[in-house]
């Protein structure tokens, strides 16, 4: 059965890429204990190849910020719904909610889900 990838493209601060790492290794920790088979979290760091659209173009990433490139891995669509609705109901997640919590501006962020196509 093909794996279902939640995927993220998310401009943040660099002078909050400490904070961000902190708030993603809470975040992590809690989407693996309700099934999540992968959490990643990557920083850019060769970003503008030539001839090709660049990841901090996608991301509207200004000069003080990094791109962070990012995807958590399920068995299924349908286990992705599940392990979210957990996640979102799980009170560890409270702290994490609120707006002023995030180093980063929520509204900026990429999102989507994935079929895979090849995996290998």
């Amino acid at each position: 059965m093909a794996k279902y990838v939640d995927g993220f493209l998310i401009p943040v601060p660099g002078d909050k890429l400490d904070e961000y790492k902190l708030l993603a290794e809470k975040a992590g920790a809690i989407w693996k204990d309700h099934g999540a088979l992968d959490y990643s979290e990557c920083v850019g760091d060769d970003l503008d190849a030539k001839d090709m659209v660049s990841f901090r173009t996608s991301a509207g990433a200004g000069p003080d910020e990094v791109v962070l490139f990012s995807w958590i891995v399920y068995e299924s669509r349908e286990h992705r719904d599940a392990v979210n609705a957990a996640v979102m109901a799980d009170p560890r997640m409270a702290d994490m909610m609120s707006q002023d919590s995030h180093p980063f501006d929520c509204k900026r962020m990429a999102y989507g889900g994935f079929r895979k196509l090849v995996e290998l």
